[in-house]
Parts: C-alpha cells; structure tokens; sequence
C-alpha cells in the first residue's frame, strides 16, 4: 500500500533550497577565477583546460547519476551531492598548479552534474503530483542563488582571500544542506501516479514505446541544447562585443550579462503563470521566437543601449525553455530523461563559447553572436514539429 501523502509543501520548499544553494555555490566559485588563475600561475590556456574539469566532471556524472536515481531515490541523491558540491569549492584555492587545480575541479563539477540530474528529478516528480507548470520557479531559485553569489562575492573579492571566501562557502552551503536536507529526507518522494509501463508485453508493444520515447527524449535534450547555448556565449562573450564592438566601458560592459540574467530570473519567476495560461509547446515557441528577435537587436544594433535592451529579451526568451525542457524529458524519462537532457543541454552550454570564438575569428564577433538566434530558431522549429507526438499540454 502506498504510503502516506508527503507534505508537499515543504518538499517543494526543501527542493527550492537546494536550487538556489547550487546557484549560490557555483557563482562564487565563478567569480573566484581570476584569483585562483593568478594564485596557479597559469596561463590563459592552461586555464582554459583546468577549467574543462567542471565540464567533465559533471557531463560524466549526469548519466551515472540517473541509474543512483533510480536505485536510491532522488532524496539522498540531492543531500549527498549537495555535501561533496559544498566540500569541493573550498579546494581550488589549495592548488598550486593548473595540472591540479584541474583534478580539484573534475571532483567538483561532478558533485555539480549528480546534484543537477538529482534534484531536477524531485522536481520534475513533484509537477507531475502537483499538476502545475512549477519547474520554472525552481530554476528561478537558482538564477536568484546565482546572483546572490556573483554579488557577495563581488563585495568580499577585495577584503577575503579566495581561500577564505570559499571556505566560507564550503560553511554556509553545509548548514543549508544541514537544514534543506533533514527536511527533503523526512519527505516521501512525490509518486506520479501514471508512470508509462515499460514492461515488454508479447506483442512488443512497450518497447516500441520505449524507442519513440527515447527520440522524444532526445528531442526535448536538443531543445535544451539550442538554448542553452545561448547562455553560454552570453555569459563568455556578451560583455567582450559591448566592449569592443560598440566601445563600452568595462561597467557598461559587465552590465550587458547582468541585464541578461535579470532578466532570465524575472522571465523564471512569471513562468508558471506563463505555462499555465499558454501551455507548454506555445511558451516554449513564444519564448524562442523572443529570444531570436532579442539577439538580433542584441548582436546587430549599432547602439550599446539598443544591444542591452536586445540582451534584456533574450534573457526573458530564453528563461523558461530548458526548464521546460528537462520536466518533459523528466516526465518521459524519469531520471534517465533528465539526465539525457540535462547533459544534451549542458553539452550546448559547453559548445557555445568555443563555437562563438571560431566564427568570431572567421567572420565578426557580431556575426557569431547571430548564432544563438538561429539556435533559438532551431528550437522554436523543433517544438512546433513534435508538438504533436510530444505529452500533452
């Protein structure tokens, strides 16, 4: 029999915890990297490839983590990441060497991706109970985390060293854990109460099935792959086309990422009001089709307070498509679809600053940054072509 009815509420609280705990966490870290380059003494390169552990780590994990999911439950999942995330981030500041300081990060992007795949799982299984669009004020929590982090650790860049300031981390992140986690342990997992069957049948039904629904999963990953592309190259290249395409300030410049994310917060904030009154397929080819008109304006106009306010609209284009994306997949899939999705879209995230760097040196910068657009695009098209086999709205 089943058990009784979680206190759905606080689950959802719990999960909220641990979205905004990941943002905060990872954006200190984030805004440590010169610091920590000066510290290692490397070079920009040498950098770049330390930097490559976060990529690994968590990319490898992802699809791990959905079978530890499935075996274990999503709940013990979360807190365990959760604690090696916190332990992690205090060791870059210990290395001395970019050989080392990337061995610290493959730990700690690991620690990253399993708790990503975890609690996106939770979520996607509490919407599925609640039977509201709700993912998106989870990825909200994590926007939010995000600039709390980017700016408290702006404020303390100049007083704390990197080794204190992320110890710190490592503190605050473990009593959130402490606390977060003793709530989301105590909560039954939310059960959806239709789960697909994937038993084979003899007449081999269900696995048709399940091979249409691994398509499908893939297709919600590359929709998270087109967008999150465009979060990468934002954040890597936004601020260097302000500068040096439109003679910014290094201020105005640094603004340009941080209209974008504001706005990708607001856009997450009103998402569940937007899903709700739109539905899935129609947010998610509203939202594309913003965030190609933004970056148009974004990347093309020869005004730096026109690119901003481009930046701007394709933040809130932007805000709620992967989360959509990975509840789909999630609700397709169970962990196995949010892992295959999140590592589709965290691939895209790893793809577009590189991809934007070729196309600058062959053609623009300006030009590259054409590309999140024709991916947002690509996106919109994708939705609207399986809008049909896709679940209901």
């Amino acid at each position: 029999m089943p058990g009784p009815r979680p206190d759905l509420t606080r689950l959802r609280i719990a999960l909220t915890a641990f979205f905004a705990l990941d943002g905060f966490v990872f954006a200190g870290w984030v805004v440590r990297i010169p610091a920590i380059k000066e510290q290692t003494g490397a070079s920009a390169s040498a950098l770049g490839l330390a930097l490559l552990g976060v990529s690994a780590g968590a990319v490898v994990t992802m699809t791990l983590t959905g079978r530890l999911v499935r075996r274990y439950g999503s709940h013990p999942v979360t807190v365990v990441c959760a604690v090696l995330l916190c332990l992690s981030i205090a060791l870059p500041p210990l290395t001395r060497s970019a050989l080392a300081l990337g061995a610290v990060l493959l730990v700690f992007g690991s620690a990253y991706g399993g708790i990503n795949v975890a609690f996106n799982s939770a979520a996607v299984d509490l919407v599925a109970v609640l039977e509201r669009p709700i993912m998106p004020s989870f990825h909200a929590a994590f926007s939010l985390g995000g600039m709390v982090g980017a700016g408290l650790g702006g404020l303390v860049a100049g007083v704390l060293s990197p080794t204190r300031h992320l110890l710190a981390l490592t503190v605050t992140g473990l009593l959130v854990t402490l606390f977060a986690g003793r709530a989301l342990l105590r909560c039954e997992p939310a059960a959806p109460p239709d789960r697909t069957d994937r038993t084979p049948g003899k007449d081999g039904a269900p696995h048709r099935r399940d091979r249409r629904t691994r398509r499908l999963v893939i297709t919600f990953g590359l929709i998270a792959l087109c967008t999150a592309y465009g979060e990468g190259a934002m954040a890597d290249w936004g601020a260097l086309h302000l500068e040096q395409d439109l003679d910014a300030s290094p201020g105005l410049a640094a603004a340009g990422y941080s209209c974008f994310a504001l706005a990708m917060t607001v856009g997450r904030l009103t998402g569940t009001t937007l899903l709700e009154r739109l539905g899935r397929t129609a947010t998610v080819v509203a939202g594309g089709t913003t965030a190609v008109a933004g970056m148009l304006i974004g990347s093309l106009a020869p005004s730096l307070w026109a690119a901003l306010f481009g930046f701007a609209i394709t933040g809130l284009g932007l805000a709620n498509i992967f989360p959509v994306a990975v509840e789909r997949a999630g609700a397709l899939g169970g962990p196995s679809g949010v892992a295959t999705a999140s590592t589709l879209g965290y691939g895209g995230m790893l793809l577009g600053p590189p991809a934007i760097g070729f196309m600058a040196d062959w053609f623009s910068l300006s030009a590259a940054l054409v590309s999140v657009a024709a991916l947002a695009a690509v996106a919109v098209l994708v939705a609207v072509a399986t809008r049909r086999a896709a679940v209901p709205d």
